[in-house]
């Protein structure tokens, strides 16, 4: 198949979409097919490049997300997303902004197959403006989605059951696909060794300390502030040393709440075999986000051999991913997590055993599956495009 990823920004490390698209690309490649993006940034081979669209006001606030709108009109845009939209066999649309609505439109209008993905929920956009717990804001967005663009799909591929139940409770028609973004081989490669031969020596710069890690953008919603506080009120607040692998608008935040603590926060930015080896240190996991649509990072760091403590959050799919209750805290709840940290860090038995358990668990969200099963979607809208094709022309 010749396949169209239609994504405003794709070249960052620091977006969970914008990686999945990415990683998809990569696996559709080595499975034969011919994969190109229509976006904004870089020329390249691979790409349909149009203008990047910067935004009056909010355009600081784009920049501190690494993340840039594309321009979707006039006569250069618009021969851009024509000319890709052509080239395929069918498109893909990964965010519900202007580029893809306008590549969707275009595909629908000359019969071309057609989908789109639910990655970003209304919270992650209304939380960067203070807004994330306001439920009638994040209704309008849901709504707003399902008009100008999903309910023009047949096919939608949602990263979570979580995800695909809050879309068809709000009345999107299209067939829900849930397929997990996926994760690399690597980590559930180095999780078979650690498991079976045990963890690497930590390096001298944590030598004598607990690591306890969560990955992702420093942003309001991921709540990395929710484990800066919880630490004092651990009983070993003095050996806990963080580490937040990411970077955001939040920085200079946390690193001026971090410099209470006994070991201020580490905060890095790491290659995947680096972050691997990092992860492959830790003793325990955080992934304290109110909201995710999964949360790849949290899957991981389980598939390298590590106990997760989530928060249970009721607008997160990533408590999907606990096996029991004592990786669970209450979400914006320092005193819980601290709680829920020092159950594992007082029994370290079990945690090796559950350890164990997160590692197999992990190899149900292999890369390689997911994309198995988004091509079988992609199969399935051709089909549906051509028989409504067939039946137009009649």
């Amino acid at each position: 198949m010749k396949i169209l990823f239609v994504i405003d920004t794709y070249d960052t490390s620091n977006n969970g979409t914008s990686i999945s698209a990415q990683r998809f690309a990569a696996q559709l490649r080595e499975n034969g097919h011919e994969v190109k993006i229509l976006t904004s940034g870089e020329e390249g081979e691979d790409r349909f490049v149009v203008p990047k669209f910067h935004m009056p006001i909010f355009q600081p606030l784009m920049d501190k997300h690494n993340f840039d709108f594309a321009k979707f009109w006039g006569d250069e845009a618009l021969g851009v997303i024509k000319q890709a939209v052509e080239w395929s066999d069918i498109v893909h649309c990964f965010v519900p902004f202007a580029l893809d609505i306008t590549a969707q439109r275009y595909a629908n209008k000359i019969g071309k197959p057609c989908t789109g993905a639910f990655h970003i929920q209304p919270q992650n956009l209304t939380s960067s403006i203070g807004m994330g717990k306001v439920d009638w804001v994040n209704e309008l967005f849901f709504d707003g989605f399902r008009k100008t663009m999903y309910n023009g799909f047949r096919h939608i591929h949602a990263p979570s059951q979580f995800m695909a139940n809050e879309i068809e409770k709000r009345g999107y028609t299209a067939k829900v696909h849930v397929i997990s973004n996926g994760i690399q081989d690597e980590f559930m490669v180095a999780g078979h060794h650690n498991i079976e031969y045990g963890k690497p020596k930590k390096s001298p710069e944590y030598e004598g300390k607990l690591l306890v890690m969560m990955v992702g953008r420093l942003a309001q919603e991921k709540r990395q502030d929710v484990i800066i506080n919880a630490v004092p009120y651990s009983k070993y607040a003095d050996n806990i040393q963080l580490v937040f692998a990411g970077h955001g608008p939040e920085y200079d935040k946390y690193v001026e709440l971090g410099k209470k603590l006994k070991n201020p926060p580490q905060f890095v930015y790491k290659k995947t075999n680096e972050l691997i080896e990092l992860l492959s240190q830790t003793d325990l996991y955080v992934h304290a986000s109110d909201m995710e649509s999964e949360a790849i990072s949290c899957i991981e760091a389980f598939a390298t051999g590590l106990v997760p403590v989530i928060a249970n959050s009721e607008v997160s799919a990533t408590p999907q991913f606990a096996l029991d209750g004592r990786s669970l805290f209450l979400p914006g709840n320092p005193k819980d997590l601290a709680r829920a940290m020092d159950y594992w860090l007082d029994h370290p038995n079990e945690k090796a055993y559950m350890e164990k358990l997160y590692a197999k668990a992990a190899k149900h969200y292999s890369l390689k599956n997911s994309v198995r099963m988004f091509e079988e979607m992609l199969q399935e809208e051709i089909r549906d495009c051509q028989a409504l094709n067939a039946k137009q022309a009649e």
